[in-house]
């Protein structure tokens, strides 16, 4: 019989211990739920958002798999000098049906089933073909290009976002400052009112002041979480609940001139770069649309077999007595008795047992069939101006590619120079807005202190703080205008210049 109090002591805590324990979870039950509830701090830079876009963008991967694509055909063309090798093999059932042909029967009374095998080796040889490893090489360069120009385009854009990101965060921290300016003044109105120094108008007023600022920081916090939103989005994933952007931007101006910038550019461009390529690959195109002049050298060569199997096993017998006894009867001669003796003749066990070997046959007994070897030249003379036709297209295609260069290469020129114009402009425009933003924050502690002792009206303090709002807003955006304008220039260029 089991014992009560083992149960007792093994099952449940005594009530004395349970309501310290009970206790202590009540305590702790806050911060608890405060800790499970505190989402975890990703911090991000700008190089691992780039990095993580390389690896998930769709558009970027997209590039990636053409250029696989093009090394997949220059495989191919260097393939084309290798011989290609088929084979088959085949079997048939044929019904033991005679077919009457011109008045004579032809055709074996027997059922017959047979197979088939052949391997034919086949070759090519033109001068269309000696240029194409040529042309495919140049579009896998080309693809390279296109491949660094995608990388380019996604840093740029990544870069873009990230400081779009930034910027509307130090807008909302810009609020944030605002609204505890608001209701400091919010605070000084009120006990200004209580000294009887001010009316009830200018703590409505300030009131008033301190809900904007509330409205203005929760849409400045919430449109930072969509540029945050935004950000990831190009990056390829989800975003995370909370992310910390960590990189810091410096007001720094570019070692090196604008002449050297566009010498830079001409080298560095992934697009200029691609179509130079695509231009190499347009000019063998060309050499290969006048290759339809030459002549084609074909090689060719082959093995087959075949096998035949009747399935009447006593036509087969039948068969090969009556060979034996045809040959018997042309030995014979005129003797009668010869004759009869001929006609008598049956098969021994042995040469039963030899007819039926030598018709199983089916599936894989074959009968090779005689070796052939070939050669063709195949010269073209004239087929309806078709090959004119693609020269001149190949022709004009390789033309529009080298317009397309030339024309690159003015944009790139003028890109180049116009990001070194906004660049510069947007430099001194942060010098100003700096000046501005000082200037704004004086004349907020001015008026904040005169209306401290009565010297001016609530209205003048809400003047210099929205003054003073104007103002720090056109310096953050100043300040990133010349950042995206630095990432603008990195663009042209093709390459970093920090």
């Amino acid at each position: 019989m089991s014992d009560p109090s083992r149960f007792a002591r093994t099952n449940h805590i005594p009530i004395m211990r349970r309501l310290p324990l009970a206790v202590l979870v009540l305590a702790c039950a806050p911060w608890l739920a405060t800790a499970q509830a505190t989402p975890t701090v990703i911090s991000l830079s700008l190089d691992q958002a780039i990095q993580t876009a390389q690896q998930n963008n769709p558009q970027y991967l997209t590039a990636v798999d053409t250029r696989d694509v093009a090394g997949s055909q220059l495989r191919s063309a260097y393939g084309a000098f290798l011989p290609s090798v088929s084979a088959q093999f085949g079997s048939q059932y044929r019904e033991g049906l005679q077919q009457l042909i011109a008045g004579q029967r032809f055709g074996a009374a027997s059922d017959q089933i047979s197979s088939t095998y052949d391997i034919t080796v086949q070759a090519q040889y033109n001068a269309a073909g000696a240029i194409a490893p040529k042309l495919e090489r140049a579009n896998v360069r080309a693809a390279d290009a296109a491949v660094a120009g995608s990388a380019q385009r996604l840093r740029t854009a990544i870069t873009q976002q990230y400081l779009n990101a930034l910027q509307q965060a130090a807008r909302a921290a810009m609020q944030d400052t605002l609204l505890t300016a608001a209701r400091a003044q919010f605070a000084l109105a009120e006990a200004r009112a209580a000294a009887g120094a001010v009316t009830a108008l200018d703590v409505k007023r300030a009131e008033v002041a301190v809900g904007q600022q509330e409205v203005a920081l929760l849409q400045a916090e919430n449109q930072a979480k969509i540029e945050e939103l935004r950000l990831f989005q190009q990056m390829g994933v989800r975003r995370p609940d909370s992310v910390q952007l960590t990189t810091t931007f410096t007001l720094e101006t570019p070692p090196l001139q604008l002449d050297q910038l566009i010498a830079m550019g001409r080298n560095a461009n992934p697009t200029l770069n691609e179509l130079r390529m695509r231009e190499q690959a347009a000019q063998l195109g060309y050499r290969s649309a006048q290759s339809q002049y030459t002549p084609t050298l074909s090689l060719f060569t082959g093995v087959g077999g075949y096998t035949n199997q009747y399935t009447d096993r006593d036509f087969v017998l039948r068969q090969r007595t009556q060979s034996k006894q045809n040959l018997c009867l042309n030995q014979a001669g005129n003797d009668p008795a010869a004759i009869d003796a001929c006609n008598g003749l049956t098969l021994t066990p042995q040469e039963t047992s030899a007819a039926i070997a030598d018709n199983a046959q089916f599936p894989f007994r074959f009968q090779r069939n005689p070796f052939s070897v070939g050669a063709q030249l195949s010269i073209p003379l004239f087929n309806g101006f078709q090959r004119e036709q693609r020269v001149q297209e190949a022709a004009a295609a390789r033309n529009a590619v080298r317009y397309n260069v030339h024309a690159q290469e003015l944009q790139l020129e003028a890109d180049i120079t116009a990001a070194w114009l906004n660049l510069d402009a947007a430099r001194r425009t942060v010098a100003i807005q700096e000046r501005n933003a000082a200037a704004a924050r004086d004349a907020e502690f001015y008026a904040s202190e005169r209306y401290k002792v009565g010297l001016n009206t609530f209205v003048d303090v809400a003047q210099s703080r929205a003054d003073r709002e104007t103002a720090e807003n056109g310096r953050i955006s100043a300040i990133y205008e010349y950042h995206r304008a630095f990432a603008l220039l990195e663009d042209a260029v093709g390459r970093t210049l920090r």
